[in-house]
């Protein structure tokens, strides 16, 4: 793999020093983050750590968070992403980013922060989240979810990877294409 890595030089728009894994509750954020940092022995964070308690509350009791709730959340995450890149360091973070408004505060005009979005359909997610447990995230809100996705648009570049296979195949797809090579069908 010739992507960087913590100990490497500066990184570039064709290298990115932090990826934003994005998707719906359930799409796979977390565990695909987690196999991508693993891979390439970058930083790892997931967003919900930056939740405010009251958050964490809301979502499980099922109440949706507004973009009042989101912003505090958001600019700390935006923040985190800032130190990584000012130290040189490389990271990446499991982020719901639904919204493209979201996605300017995470990504914006960062050209060596890239987007990938973990695609699938609801059904596919919905038996994914029934499987989980002692996450706050109840299957309730999973319809929100969706209703609130703005899927990414060309001019975000985002790399756009189905989640219908299995984990490791998944990270290989997303690293295929950071390497610059056609995603695989």
């Amino acid at each position: 793999m010739t992507l960087p890595n913590a100990a490497a030089g500066a990184a570039t728009a064709t290298r990115p020093s932090v990826l934003v894994i994005m998707g719906v509750s359930g799409s796979g954020k977390t565990t695909i983050a987690t196999l991508l940092a693993d891979l390439l022995h970058w930083e790892l964070a997931d967003a919900d750590a930056f939740h405010s308690d009251e958050n964490v509350r809301k979502m499980a009791n099922g109440i949706a968070l507004t973009d009042e709730d989101r912003w505090p959340w958001l600019r700390a995450i935006a923040a985190w992403i800032d130190t990584l890149r000012a130290a040189g360091r490389y990271g990446i973070i499991a982020c719901s980013a639904l919204k493209r408004s979201y996605r300017d505060i995470l990504i914006g005009e960062r050209e060596d922060v890239r987007l990938v979005y973990l695609k699938g359909d609801i059904d596919l997610i919905a038996g994914r989240m029934k499987l989980r447990h002692g996450h706050f995230m109840p299957l309730a809100l999973l319809r929100s979810q969706f209703d609130t996705l703005e899927e990414p648009t060309p001019d975000e570049r985002p790399i756009v990877v189905s989640v219908d296979a299995d984990p490791p195949t998944i990270a290989q797809k997303i690293t295929a294409q950071l390497r610059g090579q056609p995603p695989a069908q």
